[in-house]
């Protein structure tokens, strides 16, 4: 409780400083006329997001320290003019925020109605009991839940939140902290989706590469993105290993010996709910089938499969916003169909489920409006430019080394906006202007700016994948954010040291098995320093 206090102490001092220095310029601002902010296109316009990223790892707090930053935003965005920043924040940030996610939005809510009837009517207590008796070990667990991560490539949002509904039982009932499990779920939501070709990332990637190359260069780039390749393989060797380092270390110890899934947080939170008896595995399994179906089909739909465009044609140019939520709301309608036809669930209970599980996503919906909104006042500030020009300033005299500076740059800039589509929508055509068309550097560094991207929104604590995860886990979410962290750094590292051989050897075939191994190493390392600590 006074560690609690002392937190919101410091979180209010902070609040009150920023105030009190800004209070002459506003009161003094003149507010006629629209100046180009002094704070735009430099490093300045980084400060609100480290800000709000600080404050959030420091008070635990996210909802004030999310808003804390968008307040610094707007203000800077106007040279400290009250009005004008008001209706920044307001307009260009919170509205603008809303008005770009309803559709993910609307898949939230969706997902939670799902997860609320399946859990009503007994599917997911029926699929706890059958893994109990079929995945017998914690190993056991965790492998099948980054294999059913892997197996949902077509779309991270998509992946975050059935992979977290599917197996949270499972990982319960093996004592699997909630942490460990958003772990699990992050480390191949987005990582997964940047290397498989048919999904809503590659179509992202090949809608900002020249015309005609997007998808032959984010297929041969594949091989080259260390950071998605290296995750899978830090996933499997600490999950055979049997250990944990970092903050994780202590949520899985309380997990295990005290049965404590949260450690801090979201425990309180838990509540018990009566189920159907007449559950079977069935029940969960068959309404996650017609969800992946169903929203295949809507994804290409919209991507106009159905109008002539090939399959391929059809993922490349659909919207993830609008295509999720279709299938989100057909698949829902045949599940509560099918549920109250089994019989077990009514009518009044299907209804009930609505506002559960609208109640149920409320954290996540407000933690992405307030990550949204503050990603558009970076962007007001043009963050991503002066990100962009320190790059082509690079460029010159630094070919060999230039994979490793934009795996840098882009883990920099992903992690400051929290989005890495941002990121590669910067970087890319940047990188295709730095690199001889055809040439291997040209493949290497469009990699290294893709895994730098998927790096730093895998640590941000604003990526909208993240926050994902987070709910999908029903974990806290900064307690997903501070365990996440140290594995993610650790993968960065090894991938870092893999772009600077690369851009000398330029031979996947040579590189990754390398960078295979090392990964491996450095986990037996981690864990004898932690035994001889013991």
């Amino acid at each position: 409780m006074r560690n609690s206090n002392r937190k919101g102490m410091l979180l209010t001092a902070i609040f009150t400083i920023i105030c009190l220095a800004v209070l002459p310029m506003i009161c003094f601002a003149d507010e006629t006329g629209e100046a180009t902010s002094m704070f735009a296109n430099s490093f300045w316009a980084l400060i609100p997001p480290i800000i709000a990223i600080g404050l959030a790892l420091i008070t635990k707090e996210v909802y004030s320290s999310l808003f804390i930053g968008i307040v610094i935003g707007g203000l800077f965005s106007t040279n400290f003019k009250l009005v004008p920043a008001m209706d920044n924040i307001l307009n260009e940030g919170l509205v603008t925020a809303v008005s770009d996610t309803t559709g993910i939005f609307i898949f939230l809510v969706v997902l939670g109605i799902l997860v609320a009837l399946v859990n009503k009517a007994g599917g997911s207590a029926a699929f706890g009991k059958w893994a109990e008796k079929n995945i017998k070990t914690r190993v056991g667990a965790s492998i099948a839940t980054f294999i059913l991560g892997v197996l949902i490539f077509i779309d991270d949002y998509f992946n975050c939140l059935t992979v977290g509904s599917v197996m949270r039982p499972v990982t319960d009932s093996h004592k699997i902290s909630r942490a460990k499990l958003a772990f699990l779920i992050d480390a191949t939501a987005a990582p997964v989706c940047m290397i498989a070709p048919i999904s809503s990332w590659a179509a992202a990637v090949s809608s900002y590469a020249p015309e005609g190359q997007g998808l032959s260069l984010f297929i041969r780039a594949i091989p080259y993105n260390f950071y998605s390749i290296l995750t899978f393989v830090f996933i499997i060797a600490i999950s055979l290993m049997k250990f944990d380092y970092g903050p994780m270390r202590l949520h899985e110890k309380n997990a295990l010996e005290k049965g404590d899934l949260f450690t801090t947080g979201d425990k309180a939170e838990q509540t018990e709910e009566e189920f159907s008896s007449k559950g079977k595995v069935i029940d969960l399994v068959l309404p996650v089938l017609i969800l992946i179906v169903v929203c295949v089909l809507a994804l290409i739909y919209v991507g106009g499969f159905w109008s002539g465009a090939s399959f391929v044609d059809a993922f490349a140019d659909t919207d993830a916003t609008v295509g999720l939520p279709w299938g989100g709301i057909i698949a829902l309608i045949i599940t509560m169909i099918y549920l109250i036809c089994r019989g077990t669930i009514t009518f009044k209970e299907a209804m009930e489920a609505i506002p559960k599980g609208f109640i149920a996503m409320v954290p996540a919906i407000l933690i992405l409006t307030f990550a949204t909104a503050l990603k558009n006042m970076t962007g007001l500030l043009g963050a991503a430019d002066y990100v962009g020009g320190i790059m082509e300033g690079a460029a010159a005299g630094l070919a060999s080394f230039l994979p490793a500076i934009i795996f840098l740059v882009a883990v920099g800039l992903s992690f400051a906006t929290g989005t890495s589509w941002g990121t590669f929508g910067i970087l890319i055509p940047i990188v295709c202007a730095i690199f001889p068309e055809g040439s291997e550097l040209l493949i290497i560094g469009m990699s290294a700016c893709l895994a730098g991207s998927v790096c730093g929104d895998h640590c941000s604590p604003i990526s909208d994948t993240t926050i994902m995860s987070s709910a999908g886990a029903q974990c806290n979410h900064i307690n997903h954010v501070s365990t996440q962290l140290p594995y993610a750094l650790t993968v960065a590292a090894v991938s870092f040291v893999g772009y600077l051989i690369a851009g000398f050897v330029q031979n996947w075939f040579i590189v990754l098995p390398i960078l295979a191994v090392v990964m491996i190493a450095v986990l037996f390392a981690i864990k004898a320093s932690l035994r001889k600590a013991n």
